[in-house]
């Protein structure tokens, strides 16, 4: 799987890339690079294990638990939660470590281990790098230093991470949700009890779709990659919105009465708003990453709002949260943190959030998102490519220049190439559609000849 940690923990294929002994063997090597930076130093170490529904987190599930019991690490099992759990009960219990088994929106074949540090925050790359480095140096040879007699961990089911975490999203809330009818679409993932059970806690009428995880159905037609069911419950059932999560439940995606989609730039247009209105948005700031539609920075900068934009992927998001103390993020994709009362994209928390504005304003979903207007955009994959020559190439820096010059400031570009595929992705946005396809398949074509 060439590195091991990408982005957002180790994926891949389970039982073929994704082994009991890989787990395992990253559990122990976890346990011993946290014990050596001095983690574990002066009492005995603690780790919250959580999964999400899939057939695989079973025995994927046991190898960690294993491991770290086998380290001399006590392991609480949470069970199936959702990622945002997981990482909120490693800072509640003040456990040593987080472990999260799930490939998020990925499909049901593949499966992931995500580690939290001490205070549910995601490891640092320094860390990860060195977990892997020790997992490769005894795979290949030293054995184990291993605990034995009352040294070797100890494992017990911890029941009380469901009620502690369902209790943490309800308070969270500035208001009640008591009068609204809400559709969850629970994407057969690891929200599909914690979620009905918050909104209901909250006062909302609840439908369920996607609720009845099996193992093997996660994200199958069902959650935030998958609108459709979703669209139409809500409007057959009266509902005042809708909300959609991913297989983790790490992400939000809304549907508004009518049957609109409501992306995650909508969602952080209306929290941001909300936010400030009660003096949390700190600074008057929220972050996005480039791939924000142009249409969300515009509102933005209508409203009077600071917006602070990071390379693609949410942990960029949260890297510049934390450095700088903002209070809320997130990418169009409904990965939203709002760093408060979360330290990663929690995906019941925004979809509680963002209905309790509606409740709270009085005003529909499709009113409040009417904040911003999103301008039409286009995206292209051009396989095949040497995407390491984007930046250098003069050729296609003069197709860039012209398509900018053309577009204006009604519009933009954006060339980047993939973090893991042979391909430059390019993305162009507009006031009008036809124009956005345009100008869209011509620098599709300068990438072919630039880069090809």
């Amino acid at each position: 799987m060439g590195r091991l940690f990408g982005t957002d923990g180790v994926r891949g294929v389970a039982n073929a890339d994704l082994t009991a002994e890989l787990a395992l063997g990253l559990s122990v090597a976890a346990a011993h690079v946290l014990a050596e930076a001095g983690t574990f130093e002066g009492h005995r170490p603690t780790a919250v294990v959580g999964r999400d529904p899939r057939a695989s987190g079973e025995f994927l599930e046991a190898a960690v638990v294993a491991g770290l019991a086998s380290a001399g690490v006590d392991v609480l099992r949470v069970g199936v939660l959702p990622t945002p759990a997981v990482a909120y009960l490693t800072g509640a219990l003040d456990a040593d470590l987080g472990v999260m088994l799930s490939a998020s929106h990925n499909a049901m074949p593949d499966n992931g281990i995500k580690f939290f540090a001490r205070g549910g925050h995601k490891l640092p790359d320094e860390l990860e790098d060195r977990i892997e480095a020790v997992y490769e140096e005894h795979r290949t040879g030293e054995p184990w230093d291993r605990p034995t007699g009352a040294g070797v961990g100890r494992v017990r089911d911890y029941d009380e991470g469901f009620d502690k975490y369902v209790t943490h999203l309800v308070e969270a809330l500035p208001n009640r949700l008591d009068g609204l009818k809400i559709v969850l679409d629970e994407a057969h993932g690891a929200a599909f009890e914690v979620s009905p059970e918050a909104f209901r806690r909250a006062g909302a009428e609840v439908v369920t779709i996607g609720a009845q995880p099996d193992g093997l159905n996660i994200n199958d037609g069902y959650g935030s990659t998958h609108l459709e069911r979703l669209k139409a419950a809500v409007v057959e059932h009266g509902a005042d919105l809708g909300i959609a999560h991913d297989g983790d439940a790490d992400r939000c995606l809304a549907v508004d009465h009518t049957g609109e989609e409501v992306d995650g730039d909508q969602i952080l247009s209306i929290l941001a708003l909300a936010m400030r209105e009660r003096s949390t948005l700190r600074r008057d700031t929220v972050v996005a990453t480039v791939m924000s539609n142009l249409g969300f920075k515009l509102a933005m900068e209508r409203e009077g709002i600071h917006l602070v934009q990071t390379a693609v992927g949410d942990r960029y998001v949260l890297e510049e949260m934390k450095d700088k103390g903002y209070a809320l993020g997130g990418e169009q994709s409904g990965h939203v943190i709002i760093l408060d009362h979360a330290t990663t994209g929690d995906g019941t928390l925004t979809g509680l959030m963002l209905a309790a504005r509606v409740a709270e304003t009085g005003r529909t979903l499709r009113d409040l998102a009417s904040v911003m207007e999103r301008l039409p955009q286009v995206l292209i994959n051009v396989p095949d490519v040497d995407k390491t020559r984007v930046k250098t190439s003069a050729e296609l820096a003069a197709a860039i220049t012209e398509a900018e010059q053309e577009l204006g400031e009604t519009g933009r570009v954006l060339l980047r190439p993939s973090g893991t595929e042979p391909l430059v992705r390019v993305m162009v946005e507009a006031a009008d559609i036809d124009q956005a396809r345009t100008v869209a398949s011509r620098l599709a074509d300068a990438v072919k000849s630039a880069l090809g």
